[in-house]
C-alpha cells in the first residue's frame, strides 16, 4: 500500500480570527479559501506515516475545514518528529494520540509543551492477531505452536508503542524469546499478511483496532490473559501550544469531534481497500463525504 508523503508549505498556521502582534493582512490570506473567498487561515496537521486511522480523520478534516475557508496542509511523518513538532509550534495539531499505553512515552516527554483538544473515540485497543483458522486462540499457545507460524511475529515500525508493549511486556510475559520478533513498517507487516493469506498459510501480527484488516482479512485476535496490550485505549487530538488561542473555531469543533468504530473502518475501508493505490486521498474522501454528508457536517457545526 503507498503512502503519500507531503511537502510542508507553510511552517506557521496564520490566523484570521483577530491574532495579536502577528495578524497577517487580508492580502496576505486571501484568494486561497473555498471558493475563491479570503481565507480564515492556513493550518498544518501532522499525520502518522502508517497509522491508517490518522491518515483518514486527518484526510477528513481537510475535507471539513477546506469546506470552512481554511487552506490545510498535511505533513506525513513519523511519530516522534510529530510530537516534537508540536512542541516546536511547526503543526498546529494531530488526531491520532493513543492514550495511555501506545504513546504514554511521548506524552511523558512532550506533554507539557502540547495541547490535548479532546477525545474522539475511546474504545481502540493494541492486539496480536492471527489468521482465523489458526490452531491457537490465545498467547499463551503461542510458544508451543511457534514452528506453525515460521517461529516469526511480524511488527511494525520499531519506534511504535505497539512495537515496544510486544518486545517489553507480552514477549517476556509468555515466553515468546525464542521468536524472531520482524520490525520493519505497517505496510510491509500488511504485505506479509496479503501473502499469507494468499497462501493459506499461518500468520501472526502485531495490529490495533481499529484497522480495515480486519474488514479485508479473515483474522482473530489471540486472547491476552496477563493484560500484557493494556486495555481499550483513546484517540485524541492534541494541538501546539496555543492552538485554541489563534483557531478557537477549529479547538472547538476538535474539542467536540467523535468518530465511533464503525464509521472509522468504513472510512478506512473505502479509503485503504476498496480505493487502495490512489494517487490522492482527497477526491477518494470528498466521494466518501458526499455519501456521509450529515456526519461530515456535523464535525463543523
Amino acid at each position: 500500500m503507498t503512502k503519500r508523503f507531503m511537502t510542508l508549505t507553510g511552517l506557521l498556521a496564520v490566523g484570521a480570527l483577530g491574532l495579536t502582534g502577528c495578524v497577517a493582512s487580508a492580502e496576505d490570506v486571501a484568494g486561497a479559501g473555498a471558493g475563491g473567498e479570503e481565507s480564515k487561515g492556513e493550518l498544518t496537521v501532522a499525520v502518522f506515516n502508517g497509522w491508517e486511522e490518522g491518515i483518514a480523520t486527518s484526510e477528513l478534516w481537510k475535507v471539513a475545514l477546506e469546506r470552512q475557508g481554511y487552506d490545510v496542509t498535511l505533513e506525513y511523518v513519523d511519530a516522534a518528529p510529530v510530537f516534537q513538532g508540536l512542541a516546536d509550534g511547526d503543526y498546529d495539531f494531530t488526531t491520532d494520540v493513543w492514550e495511555p499505553v501506545t504513546h504514554k512515552e511521548y506524552l511523558a516527554q512532550y506533554g507539557d509543551s502540547i495541547e490535548k483538544l479532546g477525545t474522539w473515540n475511546d474504545d481502540s485497543k493494541l492486539t496480536v492477531a492471527v489468521n482465523e483458522d489458526a490452531p491457537i486462540d490465545s498467547l499463551t499457545e503461542l510458544a508451543g505452536a511457534a514452528d506453525e507460524f515460521g517461529n516469526t511475529i511480524v511488527g511494525i515500525e520499531p519506534g511504535a508503542g505497539l512495537t515496544a508493549a510486544v518486545q517489553d511486556s507480552t514477549i517476556p510475559t509468555y515466553g515468546l524469546e525464542g521468536m524472531d520478533f520482524q520490525t520493519s513498517s505497517t505496510p510491509a507487516m500488511l504485505a506479509e499478511l496479503q501473502a499469507a493469506t494468499d497462501a493459506g498459510e499461518n500468520i501472526v501480527v502485531t495490529l490495533w483496532e481499529p484497522h480495515w484488516a480486519y474488514s479485508a482479512f479473515p483474522l482473530k485476535n489471540l486472547e491476552d490473559p496477563e493484560g500484557t496490550l493494556g486495555d481499550a485505549e483513546t484517540l485524541s487530538s492534541y494541538g501546539r501550544t496555543g492552538f485554541a488561542d489563534d483557531f478557537p473555531e477549529v479547538a472547538e469543533w476538535l474539542s467536540g469531534f467523535t468518530m465511533d468504530t464503525e464509521t472509522l473502518s468504513d472510512l478506512e475501508n473505502f479509503m485503504f481497500n476498496e480505493n487502495e493505490g490512489a494517487d490522492d486521498w482527497g477526491p477518494v474522501v470528498e466521494q466518501w463525504a458526499e455519501e456521509n454528508q450529515d456526519y461530515v457536517d456535523s464535525l463543523t457545526s
